[in-house]
């Protein structure tokens, strides 16, 4: 049963980038007194996911939202596919198409890669929005205790997804739409918000060649640069928006540790899952706003 109102996705356009389709929408107005905005989905989602902040913010902004290369409607090569592929694409979409540096704000995977690009491509970047961010920390004090199980049991994991079969099978599982929804169910607090067309969004890419590749590099890909080591070179304005229900990431001690290494940030814990601003995207889209104006 749907319940929350349906959002259209705006039409989009291509670019080309490193002879690959990257799939990019645009919405509003130049504006002289603010930055343009530069939207960054998560794993498995697109442009599509950022429907709702896209008509909500395209009055008072310009507005843009890009497929990262391997997602959405972009082109799905076998490349190895990591941050600093993604931070590349975007700093020189922003250099190439944008013509002018953005707030960038990415969602999960969508937000280290944005983290990834203010501080290693500065000049890309007038302030970052990191909503429930993904991204590794270095266990610098030793907090870890080694788990001989847990240890085995990851190698025997990671070298068996490092068989193509084993990869595709569990991408055949994955993308599965009664999964999808399952998926989603569990990562958002507001049930009403799983619509038919949100998981036809996240559904229809992974029927596209070569979505199996992507998903397989997620296993084989070494991590990329940690995050408390992105937040140390970190100059522009930062604001958090934290989903404190998503059952993925501890959003308190998560907020917590981007705050040691980063105490200049401006943070919000709502009552949301790991996307709230596609569950709550009234609340988040007045939060972006308000801080964009303020702060930028």
């Amino acid at each position: 049963m749907q319940v929350a109102p349906s959002v259209a996705p705006t039409p989009g356009q291509y670019w080309n980038w490193r002879q690959q389709q990257i799939y990019y929408v645009k919405a509003g107005e130049r504006r002289l007194d603010r930055s343009p905005l530069l939207l960054v989905h998560g794993f498995g989602a697109s442009t599509d996911h950022w429907r709702k902040t896209i008509s909500g913010l395209s009055a008072e902004f310009e507005v843009w939202a890009i497929d990262l290369l391997g997602f959405g409607r972009s082109s799905k090569p076998e490349w190895q596919y990591n941050g600093d592929l993604w931070r590349d694409q975007l700093h020189e979409f922003i250099t190439d198409v944008m013509g002018q540096p953005a707030v960038l704000a990415g969602n999960s995977l969508g937000g280290y890669t944005a983290l990834c690009v203010a501080s290693q491509r500065p000049q890309s970047a007038t302030g970052l929005i990191l909503i429930n961010s993904a991204g590794p920390f270095t266990d610098l004090q030793g907090t870890t205790k080694p788990d001989p199980l847990r240890q085995v049991m990851g190698n025997v994991v990671t070298t068996l997804f490092q068989q193509d079969w084993a990869s595709w099978l569990l991408f055949q599982y994955v993308r599965q739409k009664s999964v999808i929804r399952k998926t989603l169910e569990k990562v958002y607090l507001d049930q009403s918000a799983v619509t038919d067309q949100l998981i036809e969004e996240i559904y229809r890419p992974s029927a596209d060649m070569g979505a199996d590749k992507v998903f397989a590099s997620v296993f084989r890909t070494p991590q990329g640069e940690k995050v408390d080591v992105l937040l140390g070179q970190l100059t522009t304005p930062l604001l958090m928006i934290w989903g404190d229900g998503d059952p993925w990431i501890n959003a308190r001690s998560r907020g917590e540790k981007f705050r040691s290494y980063h105490p200049q940030l401006t943070e919000y814990y709502l009552r949301a899952g790991h996307c709230p601003h596609d569950e709550i995207p009234d609340q988040v889209n007045a939060l972006i706003r308000d801080w964009v104006i303020e702060s930028t």
